[in-house]
């Protein structure tokens, strides 16, 4: 049998941090949890589709999704194939090489709300759970980003928002929770105006799909793409043409995904334990990170400003002419500028960094500092070589005694 890397990965994914997450996917028990069968789900009918995108406008409504830049009715989207993105839940794409009595057939593209989701299967924190409702939905306040559910899902459809750096999420179609919680139809059924799309129980939309292609065995694949797939999704599809040519896969067998991570989870029990402590460390070594790049950016700011007020200092020295008469002092011993003392003269290759200049007005010299001179801990902050000065008429030091 051969599998895709794509394919491959959604497993790995999947195997590595799938838990047991009640009646959300038993990804690593012998248990079998069949979905709830008696949800609801959508029918999709390509012989009926239009290309209006009428449904992307109405997902876009009632899930309050950011306008997009080019406006619903401009067709000349779908020029291109499209995928579903963070402000996106469904596209609707053309095949102009699969041609109807109509014109070319397309596709609705969105969330198939497995009945054994891999992207549950997936997510150790449990932030997707199946509902009776049909409904996969997702719980931000748990996610912490590690987008597994985006490698997980075969169908390539979980998108994360890259543009938002503080509070990221995993986005998706929900289909609609909140509205069929209410008994509304989801946004896209809702706007549809050829029927195209059809909401209900599952097990009505497969008679409905078995009877259509019963009575138009010409106009129909004789097959109902979604009910074994995977286990099985809520979101079916019927087509004029097989699946693969309007963009469906169908390498995918009939195994759900959980159950095929199954034997590696138990293998590998200690990852998810392993998992909270990893992000921890992960967690202290970045803050870490931070404190010391602050403390960095801290030093060289200080450096910069004690680098500019002596360079300022030095430059008043230069254009003052009345410290032209001054001395230069500079103490010097053989641990002054270098450990060797055999070293003479003006040491090659290095330069010595003066960062402040002391000027002695009485003795008439300027004395470079290498650096900032500390006191001791208790001692006076105004030691006595700050007092210390040279009478020139007398020769007299003051301040010394």
């Amino acid at each position: 049998m051969s599998i895709s890397r794509r394919k491959f990965l959604g497993w790995l994914g999947a195997a590595g941090f799938g838990t047991a997450l009640g009646n959300t996917a038993h990804a690593a028990s012998n248990k079998h949890f069949d979905g709830y069968p008696n949800s609801n789900g959508v029918l999709f009918d390509n012989t009926r589709c239009i290309g209006c995108r009428k449904c992307e406008e109405g997902c876009n409504r009632v899930n309050e999704l950011p306008a997009p830049e080019r406006p619903f009715s401009d067709l000349s989207l779908l020029d291109t194939k499209r995928r579903t993105t963070a402000k996106s839940y469904t596209v609707v794409n053309r095949y102009d090489d699969t041609v109807s009595e109509k014109g070319p057939l397309y596709t609705k593209f969105q969330c198939n709300h497995c009945l054994e989701p891999a992207c549950a299967s997936a997510c150790f924190v449990r932030a997707f759970t199946k509902t009776k409702t049909g409904a996969v939905v997702y719980d931000a306040s748990v996610c912490v980003g590690c987008r597994y559910c985006m490698i997980a899902c075969p169908f390539e459809i979980p998108t994360y928002e890259y543009d938002k750096a503080f509070s990221p999420r995993v986005m998706k179609c929900t289909m609609c929770f909140p509205r069929i919680s209410k008994g509304l139809l989801p946004g896209c059924v809702e706007a549809c105006p050829t029927e195209a799309l059809t909401y209900g129980k599952r097990g009505d939309l497969l008679r409905i799909g078995r009877e259509r292609i019963r009575k138009f065995p010409d106009r129909y694949v004789d097959h109902i793409y979604g009910e074994n797939e995977m286990g099985g999704t809520s979101w079916l599809y019927l087509s004029q043409v097989p699946f693969k040519e309007v963009g469906l896969r169908e390498d995918l067998g009939v195994t759900p995904a959980p159950s095929l991570t199954s034997g590696a989870l138990s293998v590998v029990p200690m990852v998810v334990g392993l998992w909270p402590v990893l992000l921890g460390g992960v967690y202290a070594i970045n803050k870490r990170k931070e404190k010391i790049e602050q403390q960095e950016k801290a030093q060289a700011v200080a450096a910069a400003v004690e680098a500019t007020e002596a360079e300022a200092k030095a430059k008043m020295l230069e254009s003052d002419a009345k410290y032209d008469e001054y001395t230069t002092m500079m103490v010097k011993t053989h641990l002054s500028l270098t450990h060797d003392p055999a070293v003479k003269g003006t040491p090659k290759g290095w330069t010595l960094p003066v960062r402040d200049v002391l000027i002695f007005s009485g003795a008439k010299f300027l004395c470079p500092c290498c650096g900032t001179i500390s006191l001791m801990p208790g001692t006076s902050s105004n030691p006595a070589f700050r007092r210390i000065d040279v009478d020139t008429d007398t020769g007299k030091v003051t301040g010394l005694f």
